[in-house]
C-alpha cells in the first residue's frame, strides 16, 4: 500500500521571527509607558530645538510637516497654531487618542493617524512635506526596520525639506540591559549620513538629559 502523500512545511525563518518578535517588544514597551502615563519623551511641553526652527532666527516659513512619533499630540499641536498643516503618526492607539482631543481642545486641525512610522506606505501619507520632526521615535525602532523609515520619508520630502530628530545615543558599556534589545543601539550621526542618502547632516546637537541625547538636524538635498 502506498503511503498517504504528505505536504512538508516549511521551516519558520528565524531571523523572520525574531525580528517579529522585536516589534511585539517595541509596541507592548511603549503601550505600556503610556498606559502607567509615564512616557519619558511625552513631557507636555513643546522643547525649545523645535521653537527656535518654528518661531526663532531663520525660522521656517509654514508648510506642510510630518510628525513621526507624536504621543499626545503636543507638537502636533504647537505646529498647527503656527501655521502648519500637519499630519501625525504613532504606533500606539491611545496616544493618537489623546493626541486628537489636545489638537480638538486648541482649536486647530491635525491629522492624526494609528500606524507604523516604518510603513508609511500602509497609510494615507502622500506627502510630500517640508518638514519632518521626530521626537525619540527612531531611535526606539528596532534596526531592521531603520531603513524602511528613511526610505518613506525621503520619498515624502519636498526638496530641501529638513529633518528634525531628537534621539538617544548607544547605551554605555556596563549599563543594564534595556527592555528591548535593540534600544541599546541608540541612534548616532554616523547612522544617519549612511541610512539617509540624499540629505546633509546639517547639525548635531547635545541633549541636556542626563544620559547622551543628541538633536539632530538634517537637509534634504534641493536638486533631487
Amino acid at each position: 500500500m502506498n503511503r498517504p502523500h504528505t505536504t512538508q512545511q516549511p521551516e519558520p525563518d528565524s531571523t523572520t521571527t525574531q525580528q517579529d518578535r522585536e516589534e511585539e517588544s517595541v509596541y507592548r514597551a511603549l503601550e505600556g509607558y503610556y498606559r502607567a502615563g509615564k512616557a519619558p519623551w511625552d513631557t507636555g511641553v513643546t522643547p525649545p530645538e523645535l521653537v527656535d526652527l518654528i518661531e526663532g532666527p531663520g525660522t521656517l516659513p509654514p508648510g506642510r510637516a510630518l510628525e513621526l512619533g507624536c504621543g499626545t499630540g503636543t507638537n502636533a499641536t504647537y505646529l498647527a497654531r503656527h501655521g502648519w498643516e500637519v499630519t501625525a503618526v504613532d504606533l500606539i492607539d491611545s496616544a493618537v487618542g489623546q493626541a486628537r482631543e489636545k489638537a480638538e481642545a486648541a482649536g486647530v486641525a491635525v491629522r492624526l493617524l494609528h500606524g507604523d512610522a516604518t510603513r508609511l506606505d500602509e497609510l494615507d501619507v502622500p506627502g510630500p512635506f517640508d518638514l519632518f520632526f521626530d521626537l525619540s521615535c527612531y531611535c526606539g525602532i528596532p534596526l531592521h526596520r531603520r531603513d524602511a523609515y528613511a526610505a518613506g520619508l525621503t520619498h515624502r520630502a519636498a526638496p530641501g525639506a529638513r529633518l528634525l530628530m531628537f534621539g538617544y545615543g548607544p547605551e554605555p558599556l556596563g549599563n543594564p540591559v534595556p527592555e528591548v534589545t535593540s534600544w541599546a543601539a541608540g541612534v548616532t550621526a554616523d547612522e544617519l549620513r549612511t541610512r539617509f542618502p540624499g540629505w546633509e547632516l546639517l547639525d548635531v546637537t547635545p541633549g541636556t538629559n542626563s544620559v547622551p541625547t543628541f538633536w539632530f538636524t538634517l537637509h534634504r538635498n534641493a536638486r533631487l
